[in-house]
Protein backbone atom coordinates (compact mmCIF):
# COMPACT_ATOMS: atom_id res chain seq x y z
CA UNK A 1 0.00 0.00 0.00
CA UNK A 2 2.75 2.44 0.99
CA UNK A 3 4.82 1.70 -2.15
CA UNK A 4 1.74 2.15 -4.34
CA UNK A 5 0.95 5.56 -2.81
CA UNK A 6 4.59 6.58 -3.20
CA UNK A 7 4.52 5.65 -6.90
CA UNK A 8 1.32 7.66 -7.39
CA UNK A 9 2.93 10.64 -5.66
CA UNK A 10 6.01 10.29 -7.88
CA UNK A 11 3.83 10.09 -10.99
CA UNK A 12 1.88 13.16 -9.93
CA UNK A 13 5.08 15.07 -9.28
CA UNK A 14 6.51 14.07 -12.62
CA UNK A 15 3.34 15.21 -14.40
CA UNK A 16 3.54 18.55 -12.61
CA UNK A 17 7.18 18.94 -13.64
CA UNK A 18 6.24 18.03 -17.21
CA UNK A 19 3.53 20.71 -17.27
CA UNK A 20 5.74 23.31 -15.59
CA UNK A 21 8.46 22.78 -18.20
CA UNK A 22 5.90 23.26 -20.97
CA UNK A 23 4.71 26.53 -19.42
CA UNK A 24 8.27 27.74 -18.85
CA UNK A 25 9.09 27.06 -22.52
CA UNK A 26 6.00 28.87 -23.68
CA UNK A 27 4.37 25.71 -25.04
CA UNK A 28 1.45 25.91 -22.63
CA UNK A 29 -0.42 28.82 -21.08
CA UNK A 30 0.38 29.85 -17.53
CA UNK A 31 -2.39 30.13 -14.95
CA UNK A 32 -1.56 33.74 -14.16
CA UNK A 33 0.67 36.43 -15.65
CA UNK A 34 1.74 39.44 -13.59
CA UNK A 35 2.49 42.08 -16.20
CA UNK A 36 4.51 45.29 -16.18
CA UNK A 37 6.23 44.76 -12.83
CA UNK A 38 9.43 46.21 -11.46
CA UNK A 39 10.90 42.94 -10.20
CA UNK A 40 13.18 43.16 -7.17
CA UNK A 41 16.04 40.77 -7.98
CA UNK A 42 17.63 39.63 -4.71
CA UNK A 43 20.35 37.73 -6.61
CA UNK A 44 21.81 40.65 -8.56
CA UNK A 45 20.63 43.58 -6.47
CA UNK A 46 18.83 45.07 -9.46
CA UNK A 47 15.28 46.07 -10.26
CA UNK A 48 14.25 44.47 -13.53
CA UNK A 49 11.27 45.29 -15.71
CA UNK A 50 9.28 42.24 -16.74
CA UNK A 51 6.33 39.87 -16.51
CA UNK A 52 6.09 36.87 -14.16
CA UNK A 53 4.30 33.70 -15.27
CA UNK A 54 2.79 31.47 -12.59
CA UNK A 55 1.61 27.89 -12.93
CA UNK A 56 0.06 25.75 -10.20
CA UNK A 57 1.50 27.91 -7.43
CA UNK A 58 5.01 28.07 -8.88
CA UNK A 59 6.89 30.68 -10.83
CA UNK A 60 7.27 29.22 -14.33
CA UNK A 61 9.26 31.99 -15.93
CA UNK A 62 10.03 35.67 -16.34
CA UNK A 63 9.48 37.19 -19.76
CA UNK A 64 6.86 37.20 -22.51
CA UNK A 65 4.19 34.59 -21.75
CA UNK A 66 0.54 33.88 -22.35
CA UNK A 67 -1.78 33.02 -19.49
CA UNK A 68 -5.37 32.19 -18.69
CA UNK A 69 -5.50 35.32 -16.54
CA UNK A 70 -3.47 38.51 -16.52
CA UNK A 71 -2.97 41.20 -13.88
CA UNK A 72 -1.38 44.47 -14.93
CA UNK A 73 0.77 45.75 -12.06
CA UNK A 74 1.32 49.04 -13.88
CA UNK A 75 4.85 49.56 -12.70
CA UNK A 76 4.42 48.44 -9.11
CA UNK A 77 7.33 46.73 -7.39
CA UNK A 78 7.24 42.96 -7.02
CA UNK A 79 9.26 41.34 -4.22
CA UNK A 80 9.50 37.82 -2.80
CA UNK A 81 7.20 37.14 0.16
CA UNK A 82 8.77 38.19 3.46
CA UNK A 83 10.11 35.58 5.89
CA UNK A 84 10.17 36.12 9.67
CA UNK A 85 13.18 34.15 10.91
CA UNK A 86 12.18 33.81 14.56
CA UNK A 87 8.83 34.48 16.17
CA UNK A 88 6.73 33.34 19.10
CA UNK A 89 3.18 33.32 17.76
CA UNK A 90 1.83 33.10 21.31
CA UNK A 91 3.13 36.61 21.99
CA UNK A 92 0.53 37.90 19.55
CA UNK A 93 -2.04 36.54 22.03
CA UNK A 94 -4.12 35.03 19.23
CA UNK A 95 -4.40 31.69 17.46
CA UNK A 96 -2.19 30.79 14.47
CA UNK A 97 -5.16 31.47 12.18
CA UNK A 98 -5.62 35.03 13.46
CA UNK A 99 -1.87 35.63 13.47
CA UNK A 100 -1.53 34.51 9.85
CA UNK A 101 -4.55 36.60 8.82
CA UNK A 102 -2.80 39.69 10.19
CA UNK A 103 0.82 39.28 9.09
CA UNK A 104 -0.08 38.25 5.52
CA UNK A 105 -1.57 41.74 5.06
CA UNK A 106 1.90 43.12 5.81
CA UNK A 107 3.64 40.92 3.26
CA UNK A 108 4.85 38.09 5.50
CA UNK A 109 4.21 34.78 3.75
CA UNK A 110 6.48 32.49 5.81
CA UNK A 111 7.43 32.43 9.49
CA UNK A 112 9.71 30.20 11.52
CA UNK A 113 8.06 29.87 14.93
CA UNK A 114 9.22 28.65 18.31
CA UNK A 115 6.18 27.45 20.31
CA UNK A 116 8.05 27.68 23.59
CA UNK A 117 5.34 29.52 25.52
CA UNK A 118 2.53 27.09 24.80
CA UNK A 119 4.86 24.13 25.31
CA UNK A 120 5.85 25.53 28.70
CA UNK A 121 2.19 25.26 29.69
CA UNK A 122 0.83 22.27 27.76
CA UNK A 123 3.90 20.33 26.61
CA UNK A 124 3.51 18.10 23.55
CA UNK A 125 -0.25 18.73 23.50
CA UNK A 126 0.46 22.41 23.02
CA UNK A 127 2.95 21.78 20.23
CA UNK A 128 0.57 19.33 18.54
CA UNK A 129 -2.12 22.00 18.56
CA UNK A 130 0.24 24.57 17.02
CA UNK A 131 1.30 22.12 14.31
CA UNK A 132 -2.28 21.28 13.40
CA UNK A 133 -3.62 24.83 13.66
CA UNK A 134 -0.83 26.05 11.36
CA UNK A 135 -1.89 23.89 8.44
CA UNK A 136 -3.80 25.29 5.44
CA UNK A 137 -3.21 28.91 6.36
CA UNK A 138 -2.41 31.87 4.09
CA UNK A 139 1.06 31.88 5.68
CA UNK A 140 3.55 28.99 5.71
CA UNK A 141 4.47 28.29 9.34
CA UNK A 142 7.58 26.25 10.07
CA UNK A 143 8.73 25.27 13.53
CA UNK A 144 11.88 25.04 15.58
CA UNK A 145 11.07 22.81 18.55
CA UNK A 146 11.42 24.34 22.05
CA UNK A 147 14.79 23.42 23.51
CA UNK A 148 14.20 24.49 27.10
CA UNK A 149 10.92 23.44 28.70
CA UNK A 150 11.13 24.47 31.44
CA UNK A 151 13.54 27.33 30.69
CA UNK A 152 15.66 26.55 33.77
CA UNK A 153 15.55 24.14 36.71
CA UNK A 154 14.42 27.08 38.87
CA UNK A 155 11.15 27.45 36.96
CA UNK A 156 7.84 25.82 37.83
CA UNK A 157 6.31 24.93 34.48
CA UNK A 158 3.27 23.06 33.30
CA UNK A 159 5.31 20.51 31.37
CA UNK A 160 8.76 19.10 30.78
CA UNK A 161 10.07 18.16 27.34
CA UNK A 162 12.84 15.59 27.07
CA UNK A 163 15.04 14.81 24.08
CA UNK A 164 12.87 11.77 23.29
CA UNK A 165 9.73 13.93 23.42
CA UNK A 166 11.23 16.27 20.86
CA UNK A 167 12.56 13.48 18.63
CA UNK A 168 9.06 12.05 18.35
CA UNK A 169 8.10 15.21 16.42
CA UNK A 170 10.89 14.87 13.84
CA UNK A 171 8.52 13.32 11.30
CA UNK A 172 6.51 16.52 11.01
CA UNK A 173 7.37 18.20 7.69
CA UNK A 174 7.12 21.66 9.20
CA UNK A 175 9.77 20.96 11.85
CA UNK A 176 13.15 22.39 10.84
CA UNK A 177 15.23 21.97 13.98
CA UNK A 178 15.79 22.94 17.62
CA UNK A 179 14.76 26.42 18.76
CA UNK A 180 16.82 28.89 20.73
CA UNK A 181 19.06 27.11 23.23
CA UNK A 182 18.38 29.49 26.12
CA UNK A 183 20.14 27.35 28.66
CA UNK A 184 23.64 28.40 27.61
CA UNK A 185 24.95 27.76 31.15
CA UNK A 186 23.76 24.18 30.68
CA UNK A 187 25.76 23.97 27.46
CA UNK A 188 28.92 25.39 29.03
CA UNK A 189 28.67 23.14 32.09
CA UNK A 190 27.88 20.06 29.97
CA UNK A 191 24.48 19.35 31.49
CA UNK A 192 23.64 15.78 30.31
CA UNK A 193 20.02 16.70 29.56
CA UNK A 194 21.09 19.63 27.40
CA UNK A 195 23.76 17.60 25.61
CA UNK A 196 21.25 14.84 24.84
CA UNK A 197 18.99 17.37 23.10
CA UNK A 198 21.87 18.84 21.15
CA UNK A 199 23.00 15.37 20.09
CA UNK A 200 19.47 14.51 18.98
CA UNK A 201 19.38 17.53 16.66
CA UNK A 202 22.87 17.22 15.18
CA UNK A 203 21.38 16.53 11.74
CA UNK A 204 19.09 19.59 11.91
CA UNK A 205 19.41 23.31 12.54
CA UNK A 206 19.96 24.54 16.10
CA UNK A 207 19.17 28.16 16.88
CA UNK A 208 20.96 30.03 19.61
CA UNK A 209 20.09 32.39 22.45
CA UNK A 210 23.28 33.75 23.92
CA UNK A 211 23.00 37.31 25.27
CA UNK A 212 26.40 38.67 26.26
CA UNK A 213 28.25 35.42 25.60
CA UNK A 214 31.79 36.11 24.44
CA UNK A 215 35.31 34.73 24.08
CA UNK A 216 35.94 31.08 24.88
CA UNK A 217 32.44 30.59 26.27
CA UNK A 218 30.99 31.69 22.93
CA UNK A 219 33.35 29.32 21.14
CA UNK A 220 32.25 26.47 23.40
CA UNK A 221 28.60 27.30 22.80
CA UNK A 222 29.06 27.24 19.04
CA UNK A 223 31.27 24.18 19.03
CA UNK A 224 28.25 21.91 19.55
CA UNK A 225 26.49 23.14 16.41
CA UNK A 226 24.63 26.29 17.47
CA UNK A 227 24.97 28.74 14.59
CA UNK A 228 22.46 31.57 15.00
CA UNK A 229 21.57 34.16 17.59
CA UNK A 230 18.89 36.84 17.98
CA UNK A 231 19.96 38.24 21.36
CA UNK A 232 22.77 40.62 20.36
CA UNK A 233 22.17 44.12 21.71
CA UNK A 234 25.33 45.91 20.53
CA UNK A 235 27.22 45.96 17.21
CA UNK A 236 30.33 44.69 18.98
CA UNK A 237 28.52 41.65 20.34
CA UNK A 238 26.96 40.86 16.96
CA UNK A 239 30.25 41.28 15.08
CA UNK A 240 32.07 38.88 17.40
CA UNK A 241 29.42 36.26 16.70
CA UNK A 242 29.59 36.97 12.96
CA UNK A 243 33.38 36.60 12.94
CA UNK A 244 33.03 33.15 14.50
CA UNK A 245 30.49 32.08 11.89
CA UNK A 246 27.09 32.72 13.43
CA UNK A 247 24.04 33.98 11.58
CA UNK A 248 22.65 37.09 13.26
CA UNK A 249 18.91 37.68 13.50
CA UNK A 250 18.30 41.40 13.84
CA UNK A 251 15.34 41.74 16.17
CA UNK A 252 12.65 44.37 16.54
CA UNK A 253 9.85 43.23 18.79
CA UNK A 254 7.42 44.94 21.13
CA UNK A 255 9.72 44.92 24.16
CA UNK A 256 13.17 44.23 22.70
CA UNK A 257 14.12 46.77 20.03
CA UNK A 258 17.63 46.10 18.74
CA UNK A 259 17.39 46.66 14.99
CA UNK A 260 18.65 50.24 14.70
CA UNK A 261 21.62 49.55 16.97
CA UNK A 262 22.68 46.52 14.94
CA UNK A 263 22.25 47.86 11.41
CA UNK A 264 25.86 49.21 11.29
CA UNK A 265 27.15 45.62 11.21
CA UNK A 266 25.74 45.15 7.70
CA UNK A 267 28.22 45.39 4.83
CA UNK A 268 29.00 43.50 1.63
CA UNK A 269 30.52 40.59 3.54
CA UNK A 270 28.24 40.30 6.56
CA UNK A 271 24.87 40.97 4.90
CA UNK A 272 24.29 37.38 3.64
CA UNK A 273 24.50 36.11 7.24
CA UNK A 274 21.97 38.59 8.64
CA UNK A 275 18.23 37.92 8.94
CA UNK A 276 15.22 39.82 10.29
CA UNK A 277 13.15 38.69 13.26
CA UNK A 278 10.18 40.10 15.18
CA UNK A 279 10.55 37.57 18.05
CA UNK A 280 7.67 38.87 20.19
CA UNK A 281 5.13 41.39 18.93
CA UNK A 282 1.86 42.27 20.60
CA UNK A 283 -1.36 42.38 18.55
CA UNK A 284 -1.78 46.16 18.50
CA UNK A 285 1.78 46.56 17.20
CA UNK A 286 1.24 43.96 14.47
CA UNK A 287 -1.96 45.65 13.35
CA UNK A 288 -0.87 49.28 13.60
CA UNK A 289 2.86 49.10 12.77
CA UNK A 290 3.29 45.79 11.01
CA UNK A 291 5.74 42.94 11.23
CA UNK A 292 8.67 42.38 8.90
CA UNK A 293 7.48 45.27 6.72
CA UNK A 294 8.11 47.58 9.69
CA UNK A 295 11.66 46.27 10.04
CA UNK A 296 12.26 46.83 6.34
CA UNK A 297 11.04 50.42 6.56
CA UNK A 298 13.29 51.05 9.54
CA UNK A 299 16.34 49.54 7.83
CA UNK A 300 15.82 51.56 4.66
CA UNK A 301 15.26 54.76 6.64
CA UNK A 302 18.59 54.16 8.39
CA UNK A 303 20.36 53.94 5.05
CA UNK A 304 20.36 50.24 4.19
CA UNK A 305 19.97 49.80 0.44
CA UNK A 306 16.35 48.75 -0.27
CA UNK A 307 17.27 45.54 -2.09
CA UNK A 308 19.82 44.59 0.55
CA UNK A 309 17.18 45.13 3.23
CA UNK A 310 14.75 42.91 1.31
CA UNK A 311 17.44 40.22 1.08
CA UNK A 312 17.48 40.11 4.89
CA UNK A 313 13.81 39.14 4.85
CA UNK A 314 13.74 36.84 1.83
CA UNK A 315 16.80 35.16 0.32
CA UNK A 316 18.91 35.10 3.49
CA UNK A 317 16.42 33.29 5.75
CA UNK A 318 15.48 30.95 2.89
CA UNK A 319 19.15 29.99 2.55
CA UNK A 320 19.72 29.61 6.29
CA UNK A 321 16.68 27.42 6.89
CA UNK A 322 17.13 25.41 3.70
CA UNK A 323 13.84 26.65 2.25
CA UNK A 324 15.09 26.53 -1.30
CA UNK A 325 11.62 26.78 -2.78
CA UNK A 326 11.11 30.41 -1.70
CA UNK A 327 12.90 33.66 -0.93
CA UNK A 328 13.34 34.91 -4.50
CA UNK A 329 11.46 35.57 -7.73
CA UNK A 330 12.92 32.76 -9.74
CA UNK A 331 11.66 29.92 -11.99
CA UNK A 332 10.59 26.91 -9.96
CA UNK A 333 10.13 28.75 -6.69
CA UNK A 334 6.81 29.08 -4.90
CA UNK A 335 4.88 32.14 -6.06
CA UNK A 336 4.85 33.91 -2.69
CA UNK A 337 4.96 37.50 -3.87
CA UNK A 338 4.39 40.99 -2.52
CA UNK A 339 3.23 43.93 -4.63
CA UNK A 340 4.49 47.30 -3.34
CA UNK A 341 3.26 50.68 -4.49
CA UNK A 342 6.27 52.34 -2.87
CA UNK A 343 9.51 50.39 -2.40
CA UNK A 344 11.13 52.36 0.43
CA UNK A 345 7.86 52.96 2.25
CA UNK A 346 7.22 49.19 1.91
CA UNK A 347 3.59 50.00 1.18
CA UNK A 348 1.94 46.63 0.59
CA UNK A 349 -0.74 46.71 -2.09
CA UNK A 350 -1.33 43.01 -2.74
CA UNK A 351 0.08 39.67 -1.62
CA UNK A 352 0.10 36.38 -3.50
CA UNK A 353 0.43 33.11 -1.62
CA UNK A 354 1.20 29.99 -3.66
CA UNK A 355 0.22 31.93 -6.77
CA UNK A 356 -3.20 32.88 -5.43
CA UNK A 357 -4.23 36.41 -4.55
CA UNK A 358 -4.30 36.40 -0.74
CA UNK A 359 -4.54 40.13 -0.08
CA UNK A 360 -5.80 42.90 -2.34
CA UNK A 361 -5.66 46.53 -1.20
CA UNK A 362 -5.56 45.46 2.45
CA UNK A 363 -8.45 43.01 2.18
CA UNK A 364 -7.80 39.39 3.13
CA UNK A 365 -9.13 37.11 0.39
CA UNK A 366 -7.83 33.74 1.64
CA UNK A 367 -9.60 33.45 4.97
CA UNK A 368 -8.57 30.43 7.06
CA UNK A 369 -10.96 28.18 8.92
CA UNK A 370 -10.77 28.32 12.70
CA UNK A 371 -9.73 25.12 14.45
CA UNK A 372 -10.80 23.85 17.84
CA UNK A 373 -8.48 24.47 20.76
CA UNK A 374 -7.99 21.45 23.08
CA UNK A 375 -9.54 21.82 26.53
CA UNK A 376 -6.17 21.19 28.19
CA UNK A 377 -4.84 24.34 26.57
CA UNK A 378 -7.87 26.50 27.36
CA UNK A 379 -8.33 25.40 30.98
CA UNK A 380 -4.90 25.41 32.54
CA UNK A 381 -4.80 28.25 35.08
CA UNK A 382 -5.07 26.77 38.57
CA UNK A 383 -4.70 29.34 41.33
CA UNK A 384 -6.26 29.79 44.73
CA UNK A 385 -8.09 32.97 45.66
CA UNK A 386 -5.76 35.97 45.67
CA UNK A 387 -6.54 38.77 48.10
CA UNK A 388 -5.09 42.30 48.48
CA UNK A 389 -3.28 41.25 51.63
CA UNK A 390 -1.20 38.76 49.64
CA UNK A 391 0.59 41.66 47.96
CA UNK A 392 1.73 43.33 51.17
CA UNK A 393 5.48 43.48 51.88
CA UNK A 394 6.58 44.13 55.48
CA UNK A 395 9.29 46.75 55.90
CA UNK A 396 12.70 45.18 56.47
CA UNK A 397 15.22 46.34 59.06
CA UNK A 398 18.07 46.81 56.61
CA UNK A 399 16.13 49.60 54.96
CA UNK A 400 17.03 48.84 51.31
CA UNK A 401 15.80 46.45 48.67
CA UNK A 402 16.94 45.13 45.33
CA UNK A 403 15.16 46.47 42.25
CA UNK A 404 15.04 45.10 38.71
CA UNK A 405 16.29 48.04 36.65
CA UNK A 406 14.58 47.95 33.26
CA UNK A 407 16.62 49.09 30.27
CA UNK A 408 14.16 50.72 27.83
CA UNK A 409 13.58 48.69 24.64
CA UNK A 410 15.90 45.87 25.75
CA UNK A 411 15.25 42.41 27.11
CA UNK A 412 18.25 42.45 29.46
CA UNK A 413 18.01 44.15 32.85
CA UNK A 414 20.23 45.62 35.55
CA UNK A 415 20.09 45.49 39.32
CA UNK A 416 19.78 48.45 41.68
CA UNK A 417 19.72 48.65 45.49
CA UNK A 418 17.58 51.50 46.79
CA UNK A 419 15.65 52.50 49.91
CA UNK A 420 11.99 51.68 49.33
CA UNK A 421 8.98 53.87 49.92
CA UNK A 422 7.12 52.76 53.05
CA UNK A 423 3.83 53.43 54.74
CA UNK A 424 2.56 52.10 58.05
CA UNK A 425 5.37 49.55 58.28
CA UNK A 426 4.90 48.23 54.77
CA UNK A 427 6.79 48.68 51.49
CA UNK A 428 4.56 50.28 48.85
CA UNK A 429 4.89 51.14 45.17
CA UNK A 430 6.69 54.38 44.41
CA UNK A 431 5.29 55.76 41.15
CA UNK A 432 7.35 58.95 41.38
CA UNK A 433 10.55 56.89 41.01
CA UNK A 434 8.80 54.31 38.82
CA UNK A 435 9.43 51.55 41.35
CA UNK A 436 6.46 49.20 41.56
CA UNK A 437 5.76 45.81 43.02
CA UNK A 438 6.03 42.57 41.07
CA UNK A 439 4.24 39.31 41.85
CA UNK A 440 4.78 35.77 40.62
CA UNK A 441 1.94 33.29 41.14
CA UNK A 442 2.28 29.56 40.45
CA UNK A 443 -0.53 28.82 37.97
CA UNK A 444 0.08 25.28 36.74
CA UNK A 445 -0.57 23.00 39.72
CA UNK A 446 -2.57 25.06 42.21
CA UNK A 447 0.13 24.91 44.89
CA UNK A 448 -0.67 28.40 46.16
CA UNK A 449 2.97 29.40 45.88
CA UNK A 450 3.39 33.14 45.43
CA UNK A 451 6.23 35.64 45.57
CA UNK A 452 5.91 39.39 45.92
CA UNK A 453 8.86 41.77 45.62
Amino acid sequence: MGDSVAREDDQGRQQFMNDLIQVARGEKKADLLLKNAWIVNVFTGTIDSGDVAIYNGRIAGIGNYEAEKEIDLRGSYLTPGFIDSHVHIESSMVSPEEFASTVIKHGTTTVVADPHEIANVAGKTGIAYMLEASKSLPVSIYFMLPSCVPATHLETSGATLSASDLKSLFKEKSVLGLAEMMNFPGVLHRDPIVLEKLESFESKLIDGHAPGLSGKDLCAYMAVGIYSDHESTTPEEALEKLRLGMYIMLREGTAAKDLKKLLPIIDDFTAPRCLLSTDDRHPEDLIEEGGIDLLLRMAMKEGVHPIRAIQLATLNPANYFGLKDRGAISPGRIADLVVLNDLEAVKVSSVLKDGRMAVREGELLLKPKKKAVPAKIKKNIKIEEVKPGHFEIPRRRRGKCRVIDIIPNEIITKQAVVPPKTKEGRIISDTERDIIKIAIIERHSGTGNMFVG
